[in-house]
């Protein structure tokens, strides 16, 4: 994923909601009890962690023990949840240690914040404990590690095959391709994905058909160290996860395979990862920081018309025009209008694209907007859409428009899906129909004076299936450039 091209646009919940999600997330709610009964008695080790023989009255403050049994759940589990939660609110600053000798602690003032803060100060305690776990999540079982190892030798993990920069690399990675898969037009949304695709992605060409076999052992060891780490990322709020089925470990050699090839038809037993509300906040918090362009809906909202038709060139039709919509209900119909017909003019390589969004913008405005397009109808870049907004809504003496501007329109709108969608099957239906429809197209359109009228033709040239059209179209886009002096 490079971070210069922008990430699909992500559709917010409001920081109000999030916050809500924050503060219900159980490690957050863990962090900030144990931080609420911290007091001048509560030790800490070298690392700020709780010293052992306080796990236990740490669990018992969380509910996981009763007396010196076991709670919800087993006692080696409640000891491990209290130091996970000790370990949160430390890093998430909800407490501090005072003495580092004494290994004292005291409550920080970011615990207020739970309570009494905004909700964007909420979030941002809610990232500082995500950035804990996460940081958790990156180290392996020491158990598996240390395997082989003499009790009590010292260690080297260099030499034990485990880079922690690495570890943090690959989990920012697979969150990063679980973030652009449910981001991206027609991608899952608010529906889970199967842990095996989110595997794939990582080392899966997007052009392999079916799955070498080594390709499957790397998907299978790579899922298996996601399902161990998004079991860590679920209490934080991260994501709402369905492990991988035990059984269905036990019975195969290679859990994978099935989910992968299709030969299996209950995927859901291969892991299910969704990233929630919040999660797709933190993620995209965290491509920020890293540099990547990964844009919400709703930023170019109080932003002009040009930042709006440039901002949503990039972006799936759906996440345009709610973007779009969202630009449109802060300003009073006819003054967007103008606006929008302002920013769509010019020359350079990215007005049909603007153009055409300004078109579609258009679209969803009402007949309140009229005055503005008939104040372009003799304007050579506007008079055309002007005439098309016009005479879809039904208006009254609409100019029949020249043959001149009709040609001219149309090399302006394939430059536009030329821009916006490359060579899709809808736009070689479009260069087949305007060829066909329109007796010697290419002996008229070659004169057009419009900067994309080269490139337009070349590119019909290019796509028309018809070889002896298509010669036409190559020949027309000469004439073209010669005339254009290219």
């Amino acid at each position: 994923m490079s971070d210069s091209s922008p990430l699909p646009p992500v559709r917010l919940h409001s920081e109000a909601e999030l916050a809500r999600e924050a503060l219900a997330a159980p490690l957050v709610s863990r962090a900030a009890r144990l931080a609420r009964w911290a007091g001048p008695d509560t030790r800490v080790g070298a690392g700020g962690e709780l010293v052992q023989e306080q796990l236990p009255e740490a669990a018992r403050a969380l509910g996981l023990l009763v007396s010196e049994g076991a709670g919800e759940t087993g006692v080696e589990d409640a000891l491990a949840y209290a130091g996970e939660a000790w370990r949160v609110a430390v890093d998430a600053g909800l407490v501090e240690v005072v003495d580092q000798e004494a290994g004292t602690v005291t409550v920080a003032e970011d615990l207020a914040l739970l309570t009494s803060g905004s909700p964007h100060e909420v979030l941002a305690v809610w990232l500082g404990a995500l950035e804990a776990v996460l940081a958790d999540a990156s180290v392996p079982d020491l158990d598996d590690l240390l395997d082989g190892v003499d009790e009590g030798a010292d260690v080297d993990f260099s030499q034990l095959g485990w880079d922690p920069g690495a570890e943090a690399d690959f989990l920012d990675a697979a969150l990063a391709n679980l973030y652009l898969l449910t981001v991206s037009e027609g991608g899952p949304a608010d529906s889970p994905v199967p842990l095996p695709a989110v595997a794939a992605s990582m080392v899966v060409p997007g052009d392999m058909g079916r799955p070498t076999n080594d390709v499957l052992e790397q998907v299978s060891d790579l899922m298996m160290r996601l399902d161990d780490q998004f079991r860590l990322l679920e209490p934080i709020g991260l994501v709402a996860y369905q492990p991988v089925d035990e059984a269905l470990m036990a019975d195969t050699d290679d859990p994978t395979e099935g989910a992968l090839t299709g030969d299996d038809t209950d995927v859901s037993r291969y892991g299910m990862v969704r990233l929630t509300p919040l999660g797709l906040y933190g993620v995209r918090a965290r491509l920020l920081e890293a540099g990547f362009a990964a844009p919400a809906v709703g930023e170019l909202a109080d932003k002009g018309a040009d930042a709006l038709l440039d901002g949503t060139a990039s972006f799936p039709a759906t996440a345009a025009r709610a973007e779009t919509e969202q630009w449109l209900t802060r300003r009073e119909p006819l003054a967007a209008a103008r606006e929008l017909l302002a920013a769509a003019r010019g020359a350079d390589a990215g007005a049909p694209l603007r153009r055409l969004l300004c078109q579609q913008a258009l679209s969803l405005v009402g007949t309140e907007a009229e005055p503005a397009l008939r104040e372009v109808l003799d304007d050579a870049e506007l008079g055309g859409l002007a005439r098309v907004w016009l005479s879809e809504r039904g208006a009254a003496d609409v100019p029949a428009p020249s043959e001149a501007m009709v040609f001219w329109l149309t090399i302006d709108t394939v430059a536009a899906q030329l821009a916006a969608e490359g060579n899709s099957a809808e736009l070689i239906g479009l260069v087949e129909g305007l060829a066909r429809q329109h007796g010697g197209f290419f002996e008229a359109v070659w004169r057009v004076d419009h900067p994309a009228t080269p490139d337009v033709l070349e590119a019909m040239g290019r796509l028309h299936p018809d070889k002896r059209v298509a010669k036409e179209a190559r020949k027309a886009a000469f004439k073209a450039r010669s005339q254009q002096g290219g």
